[in-house]
């Protein structure tokens, strides 16, 4: 019997991310990603803010392909520029996209104010000042709204429909009424006067023109658009200082000598030198000198760290002290500054539920907008056989409900959500974060590495009668300075950082699962077990008996001194809780979280670290493997849970949990597996981290209601005849301004 061969796995679909050109709205993006996703094998989506557009490519299909179709749409396509220092400065405030507009918005604005002010004040329409409006009004819906008019075209090319076809259609009819009255009609009389009106009013359409409409909704449309680019590259701001954070070139040791290099050509293995107020060129060890380094830009925390031989230190960090000798271990796009910058970008291109909503009602809104001015227009004129009044009601219904505000409520939101968290030490890894911060009411946290510092301290240190603390330490010190052994490391480094210098010690020798013994200022010291002195005939007396058991009772870990045949001592060592670790949980209590302690340690231990940190549920003597099971276990209780951890052992826990964060300064297995990576390892992020997260959410709603709201409510009062299409004009714009605006709040988050 012949086995059958088992189908090759599909490979998995490459994802290649294009900047996608001739976007001016919501509109457009939909139009962009609908037809993208109807290709074989693409997925994709497109961000209007970003102007980016993500694409997973399936097998057979080329990046080629996907410029095509998108370019088959009427819009540009082509790989972004990869990201870097120096990018965030190649387009000023006043070049590129906002320089232009700005340019325009000027030019129109000098032109169309005093054709709105004459048509606006009777006492200003002198003889022919209608001719004068002409003259001033043509430039302005001409040129100025040119943008809206190419967009218009190439979209009606493609059998499409956007904003920009709303905006042009209404300035243009408005434009065209008015050259008729002028031309054909009574308009173009020497003492024409007619009165300005926010509603509609029925007057001998042959007499009325409409230039102060389109000479002003082009206008105020061109500066609702500037404000728009300008805001947007204010939302985009913290990622471009992120890229700007890296140091341009580096000093390189070659044969013993310096030698100045781009920062590009550095390779792992390299060693360069980092002098007092220089940035760090890259992810590195230090293998020579001591200093403090200013890590603010990446971690947010703003006292400088001390470093010295042996410590790690972060590319872009500033060097604010002495001399350091650095051997390069991650260069280019593996350092944490490239990731960080590529995790904000990823979180900044994704897509929010919420917004697919927007997304699905933006792409069909343009054209019911255009059934319901053209039903405005015939509903006006069967009602009061009125062209003028029909007609001003169907300018306004098309000018006033340009959706641009839903397409920049979201992106707008995250753009300045995430780079605000990138400032402050806090990764958002995607938009479907934010709707799990909402409904988490369970916060797990680890113990080692996120509560406590994962590294044994000294605590405790009993003494018998007669002798002092100080000579205890300098002899227990001196010894366990020769051992390896984690609990030694602790009491030798607790004892240097409390009395300072050490004696010599002689003949050290290791016992085998008891402790040490050797000769220390001419005393023969033991330290260990209390087993180790009971064979040398050594008891405790009853003072450090109860230290050693109150010691163990509370999670610690103690050792018996002895000299001269004597028990001398008694000193515990414990894993140290972070000093923050306190705060951190009553901050996540306020936010109404009910915090977990879970760890693999045994329940005293456990209870003990809880006890000092306020947390009242403990999960103890978990196998790395179960923690999984005892994140599920709460999520089967009714549970939406958040996990806060640094481990390799915490990195499916974090993946499965509803909300994962992990702490930066933990492994990249945990970091790959969280939602949200917390650059520095305070607990304190992780709130600040989850408040940052809600709060962008509500901006997202905020603005969505807005915007959904100011369309629905508009639109009625438009075809009502109850709004000028000036007035419209004006309202349109200002509601992406204020979108925009209400998004760039978050850029005060504290």
């Amino acid at each position: 019997m012949t086995g059958t061969t088992p189908a090759p796995e599909a490979p998995a679909p490459t994802e290649v991310e294009l900047a996608v050109g001739g976007m001016t709205c919501a509109s457009c993006a939909a139009r962009v990603e609908r037809r993208l996703n109807r290709m074989d094998g693409v997925r994709a989506t497109v961000n209007f803010a970003t102007e980016k557009a993500r694409v997973a490519l399936g097998e057979g299909v080329a990046v080629a392909d996907v410029i095509a179709e998108v370019e088959r749409t009427g819009y540009t396509a082509e790989p972004p520029r990869a990201p870097g220092p120096g990018a965030a400065t190649a387009e000023g405030d006043d070049g590129g996209e906002a320089g232009a507009l700005r340019q325009r918005l000027a030019v129109s604005a000098v032109l169309s104010v005093p054709v709105v002010l004459m048509s606006m004040v009777p006492a200003l329409q002198f003889d022919n000042w209608q001719w004068l409006s002409l003259a001033l009004a043509a430039p302005v819906v001409i040129w100025g709204a040119l943008p809206f008019h190419r967009a218009a075209w190439t979209n009606a090319r493609h059998g499409a429909a956007s904003m920009d076809t709303l905006v042009s259609i209404g300035t243009l009819a408005a434009f065209g009424w008015s050259l008729w009255a002028l031309f054909l009609g009574t308009a173009g009389m020497p003492h024409m006067r007619h009165a300005f009106s926010l509603t509609v009013s029925r007057t001998d359409g042959s007499s009325t023109i409409y230039l102060e409409a389109a000479a002003g909704v082009a206008t105020f449309l061109l500066a609702g658009r500037w404000l728009e680019a300008r805001s947007k590259r204010k939302a985009g701001a913290a990622l471009r200082a992120l890229l700007e954070l890296g140091a341009k070139d580096v000093a390189v040791l070659r044969n013993g000598r310096e030698e100045r290099i781009p920062v590009s050509r550095l390779a792992v293995g390299d060693r360069f030198v980092v002098r007092p107020g220089e940035k760090v060129a890259t992810d590195g060890t230090v293998v020579e000198g001591a200093s403090a380094v200013d890590a603010s830009m990446l971690t947010g925390e703003s006292v400088p760290v001390d470093v010295s031989v042996g410590d790690t230190v972060a590319g872009g960090c500033v060097n604010t002290a002495g001399r350091l000798v650095v051997t390069a271990t991650r260069v280019g796009a593996d350092t944490q500054l490239a990731r960080m910058a590529r995790l904000v970008e990823d979180a900044q291109s994704g897509k929010a539920e919420v917004q697919r909503l927007a997304d699905r009602v933006s792409g069909v809104f343009v054209p019911v907008v255009l059934l319901i001015a053209l039903g405005t227009l015939a509903g006006w004129l069967l009602a009061t056989g009125d062209a003028t009044a029909a007609f001003t009601a169907a300018v306004a219904v098309l000018i006033i409900a340009c959706p641009c505000a839903l397409g920049l409520a979201t992106p707008t939101a995250l753009m300045v959500g995430t780079g605000r968290g990138a400032q402050l030490g806090i990764l958002i890894k995607g938009p479907e974060v934010l709707e799990s911060t909402r409904r988490v009411d369970t916060v797990v946290l680890d113990k080692t590495g996120t509560v406590t510092t994962g590294r044994m301290g000294l605590h405790d240190v009993v003494t018998a009668p007669g002798t002092s603390e100080r000579d205890l330490l300098r002899r227990v010190g001196a010894l366990e300075h020769f051992s390896e052994h984690p609990v030694a490391r602790a009491v030798a480094a607790g004892a240097e950082e409390r009395i300072g210098g050490l004696p010599p010690a002689e003949h050290f020798e290791s016992v085998a699962g008891l402790g040490v013994r050797g000769l220390v200022e001419g005393h023969e010291v033991l330290v260990g077990r209390e087993s180790l002195l009971l064979e040398a005939g050594i008891e405790l007396p009853a003072r450090l008996a109860d230290a050693l058991a109150a010691a163990r009772a509370g999670g610690r870990t103690a050792v018996a001194v002895a000299w001269d045949k004597e028990a001398r001592g008694v000193l515990s060592v414990a894993d140290t809780v972070k000093a923050t670790s306190a705060r951190a949980v009553a901050e996540l209590r306020a936010l109404g979280l009910h915090p977990v302690l879970l760890t693999g340690d045994n329940a005293t231990v456990a209870g003990s670290v809880a006890r000092a940190v306020g947390i009242d549920e403990v999960i103890a003597e978990v196998l790395p493997q179960d923690k999984v099971d005892a994140v599920r276990r709460l999520q089967a209780q009714g549970r939406t849970v958040a996990m806060v951890g640094d481990g390799v052992n915490d990195a499916a826990a974090l993946a499965t949990a509803d909300l994962g964060l992990a702490m930066g300064t933990g492994t990249d297995a945990a970091m790959e597996a969280g939602d949200l990576t917390l650059v520095r390892g305070d607990l304190r992020v992780a709130a600040d981290a989850i408040r940052l997260a809600r709060r962008t959410l509500a901006t997202i709603k905020g603005n969505l209601f807005w915007a959904f709201g100011y369309n629905v409510a508009a639109l009625p009062l438009a075809a009502a005849g109850l709004l000028n299409p000036m007035i419209a004009g004006a309202a349109m714009a200002f509601s992406s301004v204020f979108v925009v605006t209400n998004s760039l709040r978050l850029r005060s988050f504290r």
